[in-house]
């Protein structure tokens, strides 16, 4: 067996070891620790009622399934994004893309509940991405005239930034007590995930996954440059839009059910092109996804048991665990261009 493939197997088998650990964990712990026992028998069927089934079936799982969806699509959006501007450091959270689609998705609930009406999982999804693709616009407007990508990842927090404010100020402002809850979710958060929601993000995760799947080898032609990639016969254009089009898709989808999540985009692509040694989008991408699902997991784990029964917001964790990385990452990046 040739070694850079037995590496591709041995880096996947770890996280796949990793994944098993970190949903065990989750399952057991929280604010009521569960025995193993206790869940085995819940899992098989044994015990279908009391208040150990109800934190399982309708308060644990859905979380941990939503975590793992949501982190990996996360992931993903991330890379796609790396691989579209040709930066380490491009990700949907450093560009504004999230905060754009928290600020669609806080002005969209608070104009529907003031009329009484609830958005549905459908609207959100729907107003997220339409927030995704206008801060996504913006950053392309300024990449125009704007070719240092240092400074575009700048003009890109900046509008995080300002959405971000905007959707603070609408939210401290708001009366009902419904649009008062969006505090939290604004913060980053996998509380209250029901089966409905698991279903939806379930269907477009795995659709935009799939579809950036079968784009890898047009992805790996296009990483060794749009030349390259032409005489290969890629649509560079095409190739474009359908990497805006996936990439929006995927971060609104997290920031409709859990928020804005940060450094999970950037950070997750790098540690596993770290560990499998290879850029090659065939094995990144389901590699993205996996180990985006492992991470955000074990950073919600840690999010809802340290404090228990306090919960702090995941965004907290994430960017205490991940900025790390991403510095590592830089100075990398640094040092390579001496």
């Amino acid at each position: 067996m040739k070694a850079g493939r037995k590496r591709y197997i041995l880096s996947f088998l770890l996280i796949f070891i990793l994944l098993g650990l970190v949903i065990w964990w989750n399952i057991c712990s929280g604010s009521i620790s569960l025995t193993g026992e206790q869940i085995r028998q819940i899992l098989l069927g044994d015990q279908e009622n009391g208040t150990a089934y109800n934190i399982i079936w309708e308060i644990r799982l859905p979380r941990i399934l939503a975590a793992l969806l949501l982190g990996g699509a996360l992931s993903v959006s991330g890379f796609l994004l790396q691989t579209f501007f040709g930066n380490p450091i491009a990700g949907p959270y450093v560009l504004g893309i999230s905060s754009g689609a928290k600020l669609v998705v806080a002005i969209t609930m608070i104009a529907f509940l003031r009329k009484g009406i609830t958005l549905s999982s459908w609207g959100m999804v729907a107003a997220a991405f339409l927030g995704s693709l206008l801060a996504m616009g913006f950053v392309l407007l300024v990449s125009v005239r704007v070719h240092d990508m240092s400074m575009l990842v700048v003009c890109g927090i900046m509008i995080g930034y300002i959405c971000s404010a905007i959707t603070d100020f609408c939210v401290t402002f708001a009366d009902d007590s419904n649009i008062v809850n969006l505090h939290n979710w604004s913060l980053g958060s996998f509380s209250g995930m029901t089966w409905q929601s698991v279903r939806l993000m379930t269907v477009l995760v795995l659709l935009g996954v799939c579809v950036s799947f079968l784009l890898a080898k047009p992805i790996s032609a296009y990483q060794m440059g749009e030349a390259y990639a032409r005489n290969m016969g890629v649509r560079i254009g095409l190739l474009r839009v359908l990497l805006i089009l996936l990439s929006s898709i995927l971060s609104a989808c997290v920031t409709a059910f859990a928020g804005p999540i940060s450094f999970v985009g950037i950070a997750v692509p790098h540690l596993v092109k770290t560990l499998t040694k290879t850029a090659k989008p065939l094995l990144l991408i389901p590699g993205c996804f996996l180990g985006g699902a492992v991470i955000t997991l074990f950073c919600d784990g840690i999010a809802r048991t340290v404090f228990a029964p306090t919960e702090i917001s995941i965004s907290s964790v994430t960017a205490v665990l991940l900025v790390p990385v991403v510095l590592v990452m830089m100075l990398k990046k640094r040092r390579g261009s001496l």
